[in-house]
Protein backbone atom coordinates (compact mmCIF):
# COMPACT_ATOMS: atom_id res chain seq x y z
CA UNK A 1 0.00 0.00 0.00
CA UNK A 2 1.31 3.31 -0.78
CA UNK A 3 2.18 6.11 1.03
CA UNK A 4 -0.75 8.42 -0.27
CA UNK A 5 -3.29 5.62 0.52
CA UNK A 6 -2.32 5.39 4.15
CA UNK A 7 -2.87 9.26 4.59
CA UNK A 8 -5.89 8.89 3.05
CA UNK A 9 -7.71 6.18 5.25
CA UNK A 10 -10.29 7.65 7.62
CA UNK A 11 -9.44 7.73 11.49
CA UNK A 12 -12.29 5.62 12.95
CA UNK A 13 -14.02 8.04 15.24
CA UNK A 14 -15.22 6.60 18.39
CA UNK A 15 -19.04 6.32 19.34
CA UNK A 16 -20.89 9.48 21.35
CA UNK A 17 -20.63 8.66 25.03
CA UNK A 18 -17.55 5.65 24.64
CA UNK A 19 -14.91 5.33 26.61
CA UNK A 20 -12.61 7.57 24.30
CA UNK A 21 -14.60 10.71 23.92
CA UNK A 22 -14.79 14.19 25.11
CA UNK A 23 -18.70 13.95 25.63
CA UNK A 24 -19.59 11.38 27.77
CA UNK A 25 -23.01 11.08 29.59
CA UNK A 26 -23.40 12.39 33.37
CA UNK A 27 -25.97 12.34 35.87
CA UNK A 28 -27.49 15.45 37.01
CA UNK A 29 -27.12 17.28 40.06
CA UNK A 30 -29.50 15.83 42.14
CA UNK A 31 -29.58 12.86 41.04
CA UNK A 32 -28.47 11.64 44.86
CA UNK A 33 -31.43 13.49 45.87
CA UNK A 34 -33.27 11.93 43.81
CA UNK A 35 -31.35 8.33 44.95
CA UNK A 36 -32.02 8.86 48.37
CA UNK A 37 -35.55 9.34 47.72
CA UNK A 38 -35.88 6.32 45.80
CA UNK A 39 -34.13 4.43 48.90
CA UNK A 40 -36.27 5.58 51.75
CA UNK A 41 -39.31 4.79 49.16
CA UNK A 42 -38.11 0.99 48.67
CA UNK A 43 -37.45 1.00 52.46
CA UNK A 44 -41.19 2.07 53.33
CA UNK A 45 -42.75 -0.55 50.78
CA UNK A 46 -40.45 -3.57 51.86
CA UNK A 47 -41.07 -2.58 55.54
CA UNK A 48 -44.78 -2.48 55.41
CA UNK A 49 -44.82 -5.30 53.07
CA UNK A 50 -42.73 -7.76 55.24
CA UNK A 51 -44.47 -6.38 58.52
CA UNK A 52 -41.59 -4.96 59.91
CA UNK A 53 -42.74 -2.90 63.42
CA UNK A 54 -39.19 -1.59 63.84
CA UNK A 55 -38.18 1.79 61.89
CA UNK A 56 -34.88 1.02 62.49
CA UNK A 57 -34.97 -2.33 59.89
CA UNK A 58 -36.57 0.14 57.51
CA UNK A 59 -34.09 2.84 57.96
CA UNK A 60 -31.27 -0.14 56.93
CA UNK A 61 -33.23 -1.27 54.02
CA UNK A 62 -33.27 1.91 52.52
CA UNK A 63 -29.62 2.64 53.32
CA UNK A 64 -28.82 -0.44 51.40
CA UNK A 65 -31.45 0.17 48.82
CA UNK A 66 -29.84 3.93 48.55
CA UNK A 67 -26.21 2.78 47.51
CA UNK A 68 -27.36 0.20 45.52
CA UNK A 69 -29.49 2.10 43.32
CA UNK A 70 -26.36 4.71 43.16
CA UNK A 71 -24.01 2.18 42.17
CA UNK A 72 -26.28 0.58 39.44
CA UNK A 73 -27.36 3.79 37.68
CA UNK A 74 -24.26 5.49 37.88
CA UNK A 75 -22.43 2.34 36.27
CA UNK A 76 -25.41 2.12 33.71
CA UNK A 77 -25.49 5.83 32.72
CA UNK A 78 -21.68 6.70 33.23
CA UNK A 79 -18.91 4.42 34.14
CA UNK A 80 -17.39 2.04 36.47
CA UNK A 81 -14.53 4.19 37.94
CA UNK A 82 -17.48 7.00 38.14
CA UNK A 83 -19.63 4.35 39.89
CA UNK A 84 -17.04 3.01 42.46
CA UNK A 85 -16.65 7.40 43.29
CA UNK A 86 -20.41 7.60 43.90
CA UNK A 87 -20.39 4.43 45.94
CA UNK A 88 -17.72 5.83 48.24
CA UNK A 89 -19.46 9.21 48.10
CA UNK A 90 -22.90 7.24 49.06
CA UNK A 91 -21.02 5.43 51.72
CA UNK A 92 -19.56 8.95 53.92
CA UNK A 93 -22.60 10.30 53.54
CA UNK A 94 -24.59 7.06 54.88
CA UNK A 95 -22.16 7.15 57.84
CA UNK A 96 -22.27 11.19 58.46
CA UNK A 97 -26.17 10.10 58.73
CA UNK A 98 -26.07 7.47 61.21
CA UNK A 99 -23.55 9.60 63.66
CA UNK A 100 -25.56 12.64 63.24
CA UNK A 101 -29.03 11.11 63.85
CA UNK A 102 -28.22 9.83 67.27
CA UNK A 103 -26.76 13.40 68.12
CA UNK A 104 -30.26 15.45 66.79
CA UNK A 105 -32.31 12.82 69.10
CA UNK A 106 -30.14 13.53 72.02
CA UNK A 107 -30.59 17.13 71.64
CA UNK A 108 -34.39 16.94 70.43
CA UNK A 109 -34.85 14.86 73.70
CA UNK A 110 -32.84 16.92 75.99
CA UNK A 111 -34.65 20.64 74.61
CA UNK A 112 -38.24 18.65 74.79
CA UNK A 113 -38.10 17.58 78.23
CA UNK A 114 -35.87 20.22 79.54
CA UNK A 115 -37.83 23.28 78.27
CA UNK A 116 -40.65 22.46 80.29
CA UNK A 117 -39.08 23.44 83.61
CA UNK A 118 -36.49 26.05 82.14
CA UNK A 119 -37.62 29.44 83.06
CA UNK A 120 -36.01 32.43 84.88
CA UNK A 121 -37.27 30.79 88.53
CA UNK A 122 -35.20 27.80 88.19
CA UNK A 123 -32.07 29.81 86.89
CA UNK A 124 -32.22 31.62 90.71
CA UNK A 125 -33.73 29.84 92.92
CA UNK A 126 -32.00 26.74 94.54
CA UNK A 127 -33.30 23.42 95.96
CA UNK A 128 -33.00 24.86 99.68
CA UNK A 129 -36.03 23.12 101.56
CA UNK A 130 -37.63 21.29 98.19
CA UNK A 131 -38.19 18.02 98.34
CA UNK A 132 -37.60 15.53 95.49
CA UNK A 133 -41.10 14.91 95.20
CA UNK A 134 -42.53 18.38 94.69
CA UNK A 135 -42.18 21.00 92.49
CA UNK A 136 -40.13 23.67 92.31
CA UNK A 137 -36.84 24.53 93.23
CA UNK A 138 -34.07 25.49 90.83
CA UNK A 139 -30.36 24.91 89.60
CA UNK A 140 -28.80 28.30 90.70
CA UNK A 141 -26.79 26.37 93.52
CA UNK A 142 -25.23 24.41 91.10
CA UNK A 143 -24.84 26.93 87.96
CA UNK A 144 -22.33 28.92 90.36
CA UNK A 145 -20.89 25.49 91.88
CA UNK A 146 -19.50 24.58 87.82
CA UNK A 147 -18.77 28.42 87.37
CA UNK A 148 -16.48 28.20 90.34
CA UNK A 149 -15.28 25.13 89.92
CA UNK A 150 -14.29 25.03 86.28
CA UNK A 151 -12.66 28.86 86.37
CA UNK A 152 -10.36 27.71 89.14
CA UNK A 153 -9.14 24.82 87.75
CA UNK A 154 -9.43 27.07 84.16
CA UNK A 155 -6.46 29.47 86.44
CA UNK A 156 -4.36 26.85 87.32
CA UNK A 157 -4.55 24.26 84.21
CA UNK A 158 -3.71 26.76 81.53
CA UNK A 159 -0.43 28.48 82.73
CA UNK A 160 0.86 24.80 83.85
CA UNK A 161 -0.31 23.46 80.09
CA UNK A 162 0.38 26.91 78.16
CA UNK A 163 4.44 26.67 79.29
CA UNK A 164 4.77 23.09 79.28
CA UNK A 165 4.03 23.46 75.72
CA UNK A 166 6.03 25.96 75.31
CA UNK A 167 9.01 23.79 76.99
CA UNK A 168 8.39 21.28 74.45
CA UNK A 169 7.85 22.87 71.26
CA UNK A 170 10.80 25.65 71.80
CA UNK A 171 13.28 23.65 74.48
CA UNK A 172 12.34 20.11 74.96
CA UNK A 173 15.00 17.84 73.86
CA UNK A 174 16.56 14.64 75.00
CA UNK A 175 15.06 12.40 77.00
CA UNK A 176 12.98 14.92 79.54
CA UNK A 177 10.87 15.94 76.85
CA UNK A 178 10.46 12.34 75.72
CA UNK A 179 9.22 11.53 79.53
CA UNK A 180 7.08 14.65 79.47
CA UNK A 181 5.04 13.91 75.99
CA UNK A 182 4.83 10.49 76.97
CA UNK A 183 2.68 11.53 80.36
CA UNK A 184 0.73 13.94 78.37
CA UNK A 185 -0.25 11.23 76.34
CA UNK A 186 -1.32 9.26 79.08
CA UNK A 187 -2.73 11.91 81.21
CA UNK A 188 -5.30 12.76 78.54
CA UNK A 189 -6.68 9.06 78.17
CA UNK A 190 -6.71 8.21 81.94
CA UNK A 191 -11.05 8.34 83.52
CA UNK A 192 -11.76 11.21 85.27
CA UNK A 193 -12.20 8.90 89.03
CA UNK A 194 -8.62 8.44 88.74
CA UNK A 195 -8.26 11.94 88.91
CA UNK A 196 -10.86 12.24 91.51
CA UNK A 197 -9.40 9.27 93.66
CA UNK A 198 -5.96 10.99 93.39
CA UNK A 199 -7.41 14.08 95.29
CA UNK A 200 -9.39 11.63 97.52
CA UNK A 201 -6.39 10.00 98.25
CA UNK A 202 -4.48 13.31 99.39
CA UNK A 203 -7.51 14.56 101.52
CA UNK A 204 -7.43 11.56 103.61
CA UNK A 205 -3.83 11.98 104.41
CA UNK A 206 -4.19 15.45 105.29
CA UNK A 207 -7.88 15.46 106.72
CA UNK A 208 -8.98 18.10 104.04
CA UNK A 209 -12.75 18.93 104.22
CA UNK A 210 -14.93 18.41 101.05
CA UNK A 211 -14.87 21.29 98.76
CA UNK A 212 -15.34 22.81 95.13
CA UNK A 213 -11.39 23.49 95.22
CA UNK A 214 -10.75 20.24 95.65
CA UNK A 215 -12.98 19.32 92.93
CA UNK A 216 -11.61 21.97 90.85
CA UNK A 217 -8.01 20.54 91.32
CA UNK A 218 -9.42 16.72 89.99
CA UNK A 219 -10.88 18.94 86.87
CA UNK A 220 -7.35 20.67 86.45
CA UNK A 221 -5.64 17.47 86.35
CA UNK A 222 -8.05 16.41 83.49
CA UNK A 223 -7.45 19.54 81.84
CA UNK A 224 -3.79 20.23 82.01
CA UNK A 225 -3.37 17.30 79.01
CA UNK A 226 -5.57 18.85 77.08
CA UNK A 227 -4.47 22.11 76.99
CA UNK A 228 -0.74 20.94 76.21
CA UNK A 229 -1.81 19.09 73.68
CA UNK A 230 -3.93 21.88 71.90
CA UNK A 231 -1.09 24.76 72.54
CA UNK A 232 1.55 22.57 71.30
CA UNK A 233 0.18 21.62 68.33
CA UNK A 234 -0.69 25.67 67.71
CA UNK A 235 2.94 26.33 68.13
CA UNK A 236 3.86 23.98 65.50
CA UNK A 237 2.11 25.91 63.25
CA UNK A 238 3.93 28.72 63.48
CA UNK A 239 6.69 29.58 60.72
CA UNK A 240 10.40 28.89 61.49
CA UNK A 241 10.82 31.96 59.35
CA UNK A 242 9.73 34.38 61.93
CA UNK A 243 11.75 32.87 64.68
CA UNK A 244 14.18 32.90 62.54
CA UNK A 245 13.63 36.80 61.78
CA UNK A 246 13.61 37.71 65.26
CA UNK A 247 16.54 36.00 66.53
CA UNK A 248 18.36 37.44 63.12
CA UNK A 249 17.75 40.99 64.61
CA UNK A 250 19.81 39.93 67.95
CA UNK A 251 16.06 39.64 70.12
CA UNK A 252 16.46 36.88 72.90
CA UNK A 253 14.77 33.68 72.24
CA UNK A 254 12.37 34.30 75.38
CA UNK A 255 11.49 37.39 74.37
CA UNK A 256 10.99 35.89 70.50
CA UNK A 257 8.70 33.65 72.36
CA UNK A 258 6.60 35.87 74.12
CA UNK A 259 6.22 38.77 71.43
CA UNK A 260 6.43 36.75 67.90
CA UNK A 261 5.51 33.23 68.98
CA UNK A 262 2.76 33.63 71.25
CA UNK A 263 1.23 36.36 69.25
CA UNK A 264 1.07 34.27 66.19
CA UNK A 265 -0.71 31.14 67.48
CA UNK A 266 -2.78 33.11 70.66
CA UNK A 267 -6.14 32.37 68.68
CA UNK A 268 -5.74 28.61 68.77
CA UNK A 269 -4.23 28.59 72.18
CA UNK A 270 -7.09 30.08 73.17
CA UNK A 271 -9.70 27.94 71.16
CA UNK A 272 -7.75 25.03 72.82
CA UNK A 273 -8.58 26.49 76.31
CA UNK A 274 -12.14 26.76 75.57
CA UNK A 275 -12.47 23.33 74.41
CA UNK A 276 -10.37 21.74 77.17
CA UNK A 277 -12.78 24.11 79.76
CA UNK A 278 -16.28 22.47 77.79
CA UNK A 279 -14.29 19.18 78.39
CA UNK A 280 -14.27 19.18 82.20
CA UNK A 281 -17.96 20.79 82.70
CA UNK A 282 -19.56 18.03 82.03
CA UNK A 283 -17.66 15.79 84.69
CA UNK A 284 -19.18 14.07 87.75
CA UNK A 285 -17.69 11.27 89.41
CA UNK A 286 -14.56 13.61 90.74
CA UNK A 287 -17.39 15.99 92.04
CA UNK A 288 -19.08 12.95 93.56
CA UNK A 289 -16.08 12.32 95.38
CA UNK A 290 -14.66 15.59 96.44
CA UNK A 291 -17.62 17.91 96.61
CA UNK A 292 -20.12 15.94 98.29
CA UNK A 293 -23.34 18.21 96.53
CA UNK A 294 -24.99 20.25 98.37
CA UNK A 295 -28.65 21.69 98.47
CA UNK A 296 -27.76 24.89 99.37
CA UNK A 297 -26.11 28.34 97.85
CA UNK A 298 -22.66 27.56 99.01
CA UNK A 299 -20.61 30.91 96.77
CA UNK A 300 -17.14 30.03 98.96
CA UNK A 301 -15.54 26.82 96.80
CA UNK A 302 -13.18 26.79 99.61
CA UNK A 303 -15.01 25.63 102.21
CA UNK A 304 -17.96 23.71 102.38
CA UNK A 305 -19.70 21.22 100.31
CA UNK A 306 -20.92 22.62 96.66
CA UNK A 307 -23.18 21.49 94.00
CA UNK A 308 -22.54 21.26 90.46
CA UNK A 309 -24.49 20.92 87.04
CA UNK A 310 -23.32 17.37 86.50
CA UNK A 311 -23.92 16.38 90.02
CA UNK A 312 -27.23 18.22 90.33
CA UNK A 313 -28.43 16.13 87.09
CA UNK A 314 -27.09 12.62 89.17
CA UNK A 315 -28.52 14.38 91.82
CA UNK A 316 -32.06 14.65 91.06
CA UNK A 317 -32.25 11.67 88.30
CA UNK A 318 -31.47 9.65 90.95
CA UNK A 319 -34.45 10.53 93.10
CA UNK A 320 -36.81 9.11 90.68
CA UNK A 321 -39.29 10.97 91.02
CA UNK A 322 -41.31 12.53 88.63
CA UNK A 323 -40.63 16.51 89.38
CA UNK A 324 -37.40 15.47 90.20
CA UNK A 325 -36.81 14.15 86.72
CA UNK A 326 -37.92 17.14 84.95
CA UNK A 327 -35.42 18.87 86.82
CA UNK A 328 -32.61 16.82 85.68
CA UNK A 329 -33.49 17.05 82.34
CA UNK A 330 -33.57 20.96 82.24
CA UNK A 331 -30.16 20.75 84.11
CA UNK A 332 -29.20 18.71 81.23
CA UNK A 333 -30.34 21.44 79.04
CA UNK A 334 -28.32 24.43 80.70
CA UNK A 335 -24.89 21.58 80.33
CA UNK A 336 -25.40 21.75 76.73
CA UNK A 337 -26.14 25.23 76.48
CA UNK A 338 -23.07 26.24 78.43
CA UNK A 339 -20.86 23.91 76.82
CA UNK A 340 -22.26 24.85 73.16
CA UNK A 341 -21.96 28.89 74.17
CA UNK A 342 -18.03 28.09 74.99
CA UNK A 343 -17.84 26.31 71.68
CA UNK A 344 -19.06 29.19 70.19
CA UNK A 345 -16.91 31.64 71.94
CA UNK A 346 -13.84 29.15 70.94
CA UNK A 347 -14.72 29.64 66.88
CA UNK A 348 -15.37 33.09 67.32
CA UNK A 349 -11.90 33.63 69.23
CA UNK A 350 -10.13 31.54 66.44
CA UNK A 351 -11.95 33.07 63.48
CA UNK A 352 -11.37 36.75 64.95
CA UNK A 353 -7.64 35.83 65.79
CA UNK A 354 -7.12 33.64 62.51
CA UNK A 355 -3.99 35.17 59.89
CA UNK A 356 -5.80 37.67 57.43
CA UNK A 357 -4.87 36.10 53.89
CA UNK A 358 -5.06 38.25 50.58
CA UNK A 359 -4.79 38.09 47.45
Amino acid sequence: MSHAAVQDTPTPVPPPGGPGSLSQRSLPRWAPAGFALLGILVGVGIGTAAGLDSKVQWGLIAVIAFVVISYVVTSTVENQRQARDRLATSVVWVCFVLAVIPLFSLLWTTISRGIEVLDGYFLSHSMAGVPSAEVGGGVYHALIGTLEQVGIATVISAPIGLLTAVYLVEYGKGALARAVTFFVDVMTGIPSIVAGLFILSIMLMTEIKPSGLMGALALAILMIPVVVRSTEEMLKLVPNELREASLALGVPKWRTILKVVLPTAIGGITTGVMLAIARIAGETAPIILLVFGSQLINPNPFQGAQSSLPFYIFEQYKAGEVASIDRAWAAALVLIAFVMILNLVARGIARWKAPKTGR
